[in-house]
């Protein structure tokens, strides 16, 4: 299910203030801190920024001119040193090169980076390393993946096409919104050899350009992915995710109830990488590559005291945010094969093990006007899950109502 309509984020209509008899509770403001858990019912919340039903689109409506946006600056062809900005502080080097030179293939930001093309103040970088405001980056000449001969798909080709439009939850001429399934990876790795990034290459156009990545989700999280299908699109919505102006909801089934059932999680959280494996930790301020993550939470339904349905809503998007800061409460997600930590703790019958995290919704402006708004259904095992446990997946969600901050 998805829309486009054309709504400020900030005066989202609340027309949904009751639903049988019940009023939506309100969430802190809070204060930023270590590793803080705020409850909820405190203080007066701001107006919520998603509407609970906000109205479709007319399918006769005239669309609206286009805004004047400018275009990314061209390639590089011969190396440049460019300095980074106060918006591009914290960014992973990767997705500095994306945001700068949208037309990048993942393969060519990798290639260079990994023949220490790219130096970030004359060192050496790695693709996952986070850049600091005024370092100094040298780039390498850049150029587009060749254009392809436009003609006739291949067999395997057209399957991967159809089975990318099975997922779309929302097309125009710039955007598309995908359902990812779990288990479908969105870029290469190591042992990867299918994935969103190189599915898009069925959909080149005649001067070589694919639609682009410009966020992620983990291989087992489910649920909504934003491609951009233009230069154009993939600037103004890098713009959006880095100003923090897509707003994002989350579904999980967690182990035992959260107390208060509405909170606050505030933490830092910094990579932990091991031979076998690579994991968020809770850290301190200041500890070496620690970054600040702030998550609202809200209890939707339970299950007999020891499963509970939980809605999620991200306000910082560091790797891994969602389950290290439910772990981090005690409340591990069901099937987190990283981070489920509750010991001599069974699955109740019928419950798959597989990680229970789906990317319910996305609310983004779009880049020629109005508002993008996608959801994605529960994937099949969640599902399943659901209704073992008699949960009402059609419940008011309360995590509309927490703040922006």
């Amino acid at each position: 299910m998805s829309r486009r309509f054309r709504k400020p984020l900030e005066k989202s209509a609340s027309s949904a203030e009751r639903r049988d008899g019940r009023t939506k509770p309100k969430f802190p403001q809070g204060d930023r801190g270590q590793g803080e858990r705020k409850p909820g019912f405190r203080g007066e919340a701001r107006p919520p920024r998603f509407a609970a039903k906000p109205p479709e689109k007319r399918a006769d409506a005239a669309p609206e001119p286009a805004k004047a946006v400018a275009e990314p600056p061209p390639l590089p062809t011969k190396v440049q040193t460019v300095v980074v900005t106060a918006d591009e502080n914290n960014m992973r080097v990767d997705r500095f090169l994306e945001a700068r030179f949208p037309g990048l293939s993942f393969s060519h930001i990798q290639r260079i980076v990994r023949k220490g093309e790219l130096r970030v103040n004359g060192k050496r970088a790695d693709s996952k390393d986070r850049l600091e405001e005024g370092q100094n980056v040298r780039i390498p000449p850049l150029k587009l993946d060749a254009p392809k001969i436009v003609g006739q798909l291949s067999e395997a080709a057209t399957k991967t096409l159809d089975a990318l439009k099975a997922m779309t939850l929302y097309e125009d001429v710039d955007v598309m919104v995908l359902n990812k399934p779990a288990g479908l990876a969105v870029q290469g790795g190591s042992g990867t050899t299918r994935h969103v990034d190189q599915m898009l290459e069925v959909m080149r156009d005649a001067k070589g350009q694919k639609p682009r990545l410009v966020h992620r989700l983990d291989k087992e999280t489910a649920g909504c992915l934003l491609i951009a299908k233009t230069r154009f699109a993939a600037t103004a919505l890098t713009g959006s995710f880095r100003h923090r102006s897509a707003r994002k909801i989350y579904w999980a089934l967690v182990a035992g109830v959260p107390k208060p059932k509405q909170g606050r999680i505030s933490t830092y959280l910094a990579k932990e990488e091991s031979e076998d494996d690579t994991i968020m930790r809770i850290a301190a301020h200041g500890d070496e590559g620690a970054s600040h993550a702030v998550t609202y939470y809200a209890v939707v339904e339970t299950s007999a005291q020891k499963l509970a349905w939980v809605s999620l809503k991200p306000v910082t998007g560091r790797t891994h945010q969602l389950r290290a800061h439910m772990a981090h409460i005690d409340h591990a997600i069901v099937g987190d094969p990283k981070y489920f930590n509750k010991e001599n703790w069974d699955l109740p019958g019928g419950i798959q093990n597989r990680l229970h995290l789906l990317a319910r919704r996305i609310m983004i402006p779009h880049p020629r006007g109005g508002v993008i708004d996608a959801t994605a259904p529960l994937p099949p095992h969640m599902l399943q899950s659901w209704n073992l446990l008699g949960l009402e997946a059609d419940r008011f969600d309360p995590i509309e109502n927490a703040p922006e901050e």
